[in-house]
């Protein structure tokens, strides 16, 4: 039986919901395909908004001979494979969904088809591509990021699927949304296969008579995906969910919660460098100088993963993420550098004050570059003043931004002690 997601996929770009900064009339990828010279590029952006379908348009639109490969279970082998069926056709497009999950030999084996023309690339990718495609790659491909849908976007597709079932005599009325917003997150696919269950499970219910409509509300929805919720699992759609689980489960300091919900992933076959690297943003978002050696660990970690895989490597994991789970807990750095980011966004490039700017020609120096700077070391010795040695009081801010606090140590012994040298060093500047 063909999924509703599959039934509904759209065929071409006016059928396409979502992503109008790119594919609206008049934005820079839809003016590419209306011209049909496409260059090589990466779809960045989380599940279910679309990437496959937007590439399958494309070809579509194009009428370009359309391959496609999954990076979990493809290699260097069926690259060639399609690299070579490409040399013998026009304008070939390989699509490679989670381009990420390919290692660096298997990108590299991409490179010289891309450059040549043999094939246009499409590649699809939740995760970073600066972090994850090779910069060679890179540096040949247009990156475009997607959005997740809005509540509109999801809107347009509960309608699409309620007018599909009423073309196949069955009538549907959506009495509430909210659970089904809340269940998909902004994932197209997980919307429509939830709105699928639904009806599956109110059709066997039924006594068969389509003259009654099924009602779709928030009790109705909630209780049969709860009810289902291993078939999303054996789907792969609870990945986002597990992963989520997986981290909050270590910012509640619950190592129970976070080794079981690590196992699930294990279970599930997820790439061990991905649950790595999670925690190893985790170790300075959620713990940061709380315990700075948080990312030491995490990041010996990652190295290990890296090194040894599948399955030993599960027993690094879960050491890492029962450590995370069990220490201290602080978001002071990662909030800091949020706070100076809006102040950066609110003032602009505020110029660096004079007194700590380089000064390494003598026309900077004539200028003032550097005139009045405090080097701290020379102060080591001061103790009149009661300050701790190596600081002079000086400002570092732009004129305008005096004295503003954008690190706040959180409340833990190791940041506490901060706080007090801080306060040594600033008295009441910073309000520490």
């Amino acid at each position: 039986m063909t999924p509703l997601a599959e039934i509904l996929r759209p065929k071409n770009l006016d059928e396409y919901i979502g992503q109008q900064h790119l594919i609206g009339s008049g934005a820079v990828l839809r003016t590419l395909i209306e011209s049909g010279n496409i260059p090589s590029m990466i779809f960045w952006g989380p599940p279910g908004i679309g990437k496959t379908t937007l590439a399958m348009i494309i070809s579509n639109t194009l009428h370009r001979p359309f391959h496609t490969l999954s990076a979990i279970s493809s290699g260097v082998k069926e690259v060639r494979e399609v690299i070579n069926a490409a040399q013998e056709e026009e304008g070939a497009i390989l699509f490679i969904d989670e381009i990420h999950r390919f290692n660096k030999a298997q990108q590299d084996s991409l490179l010289g088809a891309v450059e040549r023309g043999t094939i246009t690339l499409i590649g699809a990718t939740t995760e970073n591509p600066s972090f994850e495609v090779i910069s060679a790659l890179l540096s040949r491909c247009q990156v475009y990021v997607l959005k997740e849908f809005d509540e509109n976007d999801m809107r347009q597709l509960i309608a699409s699927a309620v007018n599909y079932y009423a073309t196949q005599g069955i009538s549907v009325e959506v009495k509430e949304d909210e659970a089904l917003m809340r269940i998909s997150g902004g994932d197209a696919r997980k919307l429509l296969n939830a709105i699928e269950l639904v009806i599956h499970r109110n059709n066997q219910n039924s006594t068969n008579n389509h003259n009654i409509p099924i009602i779709i509300d928030n009790t109705n929805v909630t209780t049969v995906i709860q009810q289902n919720l291993a078939f999303y699992d054996k789907q792969g759609e609870m990945h986002y969910d597990i992963i989520s689980a997986f981290i909050k489960s270590m910012r509640g300091s619950d190592p129970n919660g976070a080794v079981y919900w690590l196992a699930r992933m294990i279970a599930g076959g997820e790439d061990p460098l991905f649950i790595a690297r999670r925690m190893l943003i985790f170790a300075s978002e959620d713990i940061g100088n709380a315990n700075p050696n948080a990312l030491l660990l995490a990041n010996a970690t990652f190295d290990a993963v890296n090194k040894i895989g599948y399955p030993e490597c599960r027993i690094n994991l879960s050491q890492c993420a029962c450590y995370l789970a069990c220490s201290a807990k602080s978001n002071a750095t990662y909030m800091a550098l949020n706070n100076a980011e809006m102040a950066v966004k609110r003032y602009g490039d505020l110029p660096v004050p004079l007194h700590i700017r380089n000064a390494p020609t003598k026309l900077m120096k004539n200028l003032g570059y550097g005139d009045g700077y405090k080097y701290a070391h020379n102060y080591s010795d001061n103790q009149s003043s009661n300050l701790l040695g190596g600081f002079a009081e000086q400002e570092y801010l732009p004129q305008g931004l005096e004295g503003s606090k954008f690190y706040d140590p959180g409340n833990t012994p190791r940041e506490n002690d901060t706080r007090t040298s801080l306060r040594t060093r600033w008295g009441q500047k910073y309000g520490y």
